[in-house]
């Protein structure tokens, strides 16, 4: 009954903002989205859920999908991945090396077994629902995709980002992502056309580059850069070079190819070798979790229309989400649990590579680029996108809430 009687005043509030929304523009939005942002974060905490599963309800409850109050614009899609870069960085200022680098074998199987479970999977079911080979293939690239960057604010809401299950899903989110880039590069030659061997080498030297590129800049630019900031006369400088260095890093990881938030993670590990972590954690951490990280989380569900999914793509887009789930689960599962980890914690580490977020979004982009997927299909993958994104901080607090 309270949570009617609340929902029902939420619905009132935010539909007597719709008309001023419409002659105010953006700034209006920003009140919207932080006021809602408040309400249904406290009531997620309340009932016993992560405040982000709340925060990611408001975009879908604002968005297309119920009150077509909220829609994707440029600037909420600039402001959302500036968001999500921030949050990486943070993830990368409070991981700790030594720890990071015992998990590397656990991180290794666990994204083994999270890329090709959903991949054949994936691959199946588009076979099945009367796909080309071309088009089920792609499907399946799509599913590989892991974005842990919910996973991460879930994990720090909990306290267990620095615990040995959060540093095995972050490497686990960076082999993950070098993996799928791979798999991608190679079913484009593959379905588009192109040279596979020439398409395959020159993917595995950018990694190469941009690795080499974070290591040396990392130990040997990024220190010298801090010691002049010290002496530099200007407010907050340092934390400035910090977003300049971490904007950088994801540049070049995007023109490379990679995700911009491997990017923002590596500049955030670098930068927590500099002395200056404990300084620039809380600022950032301020920054992040009062502007940008809510708009992010919104912007997530803003994007979801799910009024446009009948009939044969419903079907499929419910049946793709379940095995998009139970897939990573499963795949990474086992990967987690042949290296040591107990049956808890290996579901737990599955449940925090579940989340697709923004890599599954680039890639269905190329694949509509490409002409690989409908209007229709690319709809549906994104709204499969979004459900696995939404249902990730529930998995990690169900399963982790009992891990000892």
């Amino acid at each position: 009954m309270l949570i009617t009687y609340t929902l029902a005043i939420f619905y009132q509030l935010t539909y007597a903002f719709k008309n001023i929304l419409v002659q105010n523009g953006f700034l209006k939005e920003l009140v919207i989205i932080f006021f809602a942002v408040i309400i249904l974060g406290h009531l997620s905490v309340k009932f016993g859920q992560p405040s982000l599963f709340g925060k990611l309800l408001v975009g879908i409850i604002l968005g297309p999908s119920i009150l077509n109050i909220l829609h994707s614009n440029i600037i909420l899609k600039e402001l959302a991945q500036v968001g999500v870069l921030m949050l990486m960085f943070l993830a990368g200022l409070e991981t700790n090396i030594a720890e990071f680098r015992k998990s590397i074998v656990s991180s290794f199987f666990t994204a083994i077994g999270g890329v090709f479970l959903p991949l054949g999977a994936g691959l199946g079911y588009g076979l099945l629902s009367g796909y080309s080979f071309n088009v089920a293939l792609f499907i399946g690239v799509i599913l590989v995709s892991t974005s842990v960057s919910i996973s991460v604010q879930t994990l720090r809401e909990i306290g267990k980002l620095r615990s040995r299950e959060g540093f095995t899903i972050l490497g686990a989110a960076v082999i993950d992502d070098v993996l799928g880039l791979i798999i991608l590069s190679m079913v484009l030659a593959l379905t588009v056309g192109g040279e596979e061997i020439s398409i395959l080498t020159l993917v595995i030297l950018k990694i190469i580059v941009f690795f080499i590129f974070a290591v040396i800049s990392g130990y040997l630019i990024v220190p010298l850069l801090f010691a002049l900031a010290s002496k530099i006369l200007v407010t907050e400088g340092e934390l400035t070079l910090a977003l300049i260095i971490v904007f950088i890093f994801s540049i070049f990881a995007e023109y490379l190819g990679l995700a911009g938030i491997v990017g923002a993670y590596f500049a955030g590990i670098m930068i927590s070798k500099t002395g200056n972590k404990f300084n620039l954690l809380e600022k950032v951490e301020a920054i992040g979790q009062s502007f940008f990280f809510p708009i992010f989380f919104v912007s997530i569900g803003v994007m979801a229309d799910i009024n446009s999914l009948t009939g044969h793509l419903l079907i499929f887009t419910i049946v793709t989400s379940v095995i998009a789930v139970i897939t990573k689960v499963m795949g990474a599962g086992a990967g987690a649990l042949i290296t040591g980890f107990n049956l808890k914690s290996s579901l737990g580490i599955g449940a925090g590579m579940v989340s697709r977020g923004e890599v599954a979004l680039i890639v269905a982009n190329i694949g509509f680029g490409s002409g690989l997927l409908t209007t229709d299909l690319y709809t549906a993958m994104v709204t499969i996108t979004i459900v696995t994104t939404v249902i990730t901080p529930l998995l990690i607090k169900m399963v982790f809430n009992d891990v000892k």
